[in-house]
């Protein structure tokens, strides 16, 4: 971790590459998405298998691009007791959480006019699960339910399955969710046979669900086509701390998060530079005993400490990096999260490991990284909701309004919408 301290040259440098981790982009990456999307939607499954075939090791026209419905219930039966009762509690903590978000249209009532807007559920929704480094049933919960609380009819997903093959907890997973139908499929061939459909994999209308460099560069070309919930990146998370954290417990969430990938995106944020050194000690201590050392190891080389003068001046540093996580370790917290405007969500106090968001709080954990928690929000049931205007004029209404639309249409050279309204004020005269 490369500590800088506040007021100096390296402090504003490293907070100003902090703030703009989200905006690094790869030609590279962009050219080979830009082909596969090409190719699936001109050539449908045969595209997609043989991307599947060349990524995945796994020919889908031997054994089928879904997961019949004999394969999830033997998985089923293979998960044990106690980790299906785990699954069923994150699910119904997720749903309870989430049925708060559900909303109404509304009528708005006005003389001789009504207007109001519709609120309803997309069609069809598909939830992309990454597959390779590990099995993510966490992320199939946090997709998935949400769409079911908005009330989308069908919910299919896409789980990259290296070898054919589709963790049997994930498949437990899309069981409790109320997943329609799963498919052996991912990396950016999965997000363009969701978003323009192949001749077994059905469009969908909004695609959720994070993954790699090549599978946020997919959702970014096919936004449009299709919607999106969000371009996550990296796992993230800064914690705000104090002289009363303890050390331990903030190193202990530093390595939730940078074992994820080598690419997550882990600070400290203190006035104590006991707590520092402390934490310094901590994290060689507990990254020596885990079992992804490595891939700590790299992420921890890009790690970042903001040594600031008080606790007021590190409020600020956070909402500059707005982190996708953001721990409050201080003696206040509730306080503090008053003046927090930018994170994807906020952990308060030493008894909120972010581990319990990624999976049993029933929060979502699908959030915005990269900065993007300025100006954009966690998953929820919004991100699968649509609304629909509706104006309903009688004449009355209509012929008060008309000198001002006559007016305004006229400013803009649109003679036909004038037209519009007084050929209707003529006929009804």
């Amino acid at each position: 971790m490369r500590w800088v301290k506040s007021g100096t040259a390296a402090f504003r440098k490293m907070l100003a590459e902090a703030g703009m981790r989200g905006t690094t982009e790869s030609s590279k990456v962009a050219a080979a998405v830009a082909g596969i999307l090409s190719r699936v939607r001109a050539e449908g499954d045969a595209a997609l298998a043989e991307y599947t075939l060349r990524f995945d090791g796994f020919d889908p026209g031997r054994k089928g691009f879904a997961v019949p419905r004999r394969e999830m219930d033997a998985a089923w039966r293979r998960v044990s007791a106690d980790l299906k009762a785990s699954l069923s509690l994150a699910a119904s903590r997720i749903e309870t959480f989430h049925a708060s978000q559900s909303q109404a249209g509304y009528t708005v009532e006005m003389p001789g006019a009504v207007l109001g807007q519709r609120v309803m559920p997309v069609a069809r929704a598909g939830v992309y699960v990454p597959g390779g480094k590990a099995a993510y049933p966490s992320t199939l919960l946090m997709n998935s339910i949400p769409a079911r609380v908005a009330g989308v009819g069908e919910i299919v997903a896409a789980c990259a399955a290296p070898g054919g093959k589709i963790p049997d907890v994930v498949l437990a997973a899309a069981r409790i969710a109320g997943v329609s139908e799963i498919y052996r499929i991912g990396g950016a061939q999965a997000i363009a046979a969701l978003a323009f459909g192949t001749e077994s994999v059905p469009r969908v209308d909004v695609i959720a669900g994070p993954g790699n460099a090549y599978v946020t560069e997919a959702k970014r070309q096919v936004f449009g086509v299709v919607g999106i919930d969000m371009l996550a990146g990296p796992s993230e998370l800064v914690v705000l701390a104090d002289d009363s954290a303890k050390a331990s417990y903030v190193a202990a969430d530093l390595l939730s998060q940078a074992e994820h990938d080598e690419d997550a995106f882990v600070a400290l944020v203190t006035d104590s530079g006991r707590l520092s050194r402390e934490v310094k000690m901590e994290l060689v201590r507990q990254a020596s005993k885990l079992p992804r050392r490595e891939i700590v190891a790299a992420s921890l080389a890009r790690a970042r400490g903001f040594l600031v003068g008080d606790v007021k001046e590190g409020i600020g540093v956070v909402n500059d990096i707005a982190p996708e996580h953001l721990s409050l370790m201080v003696e206040n917290p509730w306080s503090v999260l008053e003046r927090i405007r930018n994170a994807g969500t906020v952990f308060l106090g030493a008894c909120s490991p972010v581990a319990v968001g990624d999976y049993l709080a029933g929060i979502n954990h699908t959030l915005p990284t990269g900065g993007a928690a300025r100006f954009s929000s966690p998953l929820g049931v919004a991100d699968f909701l649509k609304r629909m205007n509706v104006v309903s004029y009688q004449i009355r209404a209509l012929t008060a309004d008309a000198p001002h639309v006559v007016r305004l249409a006229g400013k803009e050279g649109l003679t036909a919408h004038a037209q519009a309204v007084l050929e209707r004020i003529k006929g009804e005269a």
